[in-house]
């Protein structure tokens, strides 16, 4: 996994790092199903390509590379990589 969303997109869930992700990995997007079910968007582990261009886009600071997601949110990084588990 390369970049991680944490705690600041929940309840914002503002899609426009969906939009920049060149390789459409930042999921459930708007038309996507489960979306009003999920309290976040999340970023697949296996198709981020680490390109970065989510990280400005985010309104609320959520998105981190790997190696910098803060302490208090290191919980997301596994909550992230569950989410596409399945």
């Amino acid at each position: 996994m390369t970049h991680v969303i944490t705690e600041p997109c929940i309840g914002t869930k503002d899609t426009a790092c969906v939009v920049v992700c060149p390789v459409d990995c930042i999921h459930p997007a708007k038309n996507e199903a489960d979306f009003d079910k999920v309290d976040q968007l999340f970023i697949d582990p296996d198709s981020c390509i680490d390109c970065g261009a989510c990280v400005s886009e985010c309104p609320v600071s959520a998105i981190y590379p790997l190696e910098d997601v803060p302490g208090e949110y290191e919980a997301y990084i596994e909550k992230n990589a569950a989410h596409f588990k399945g």
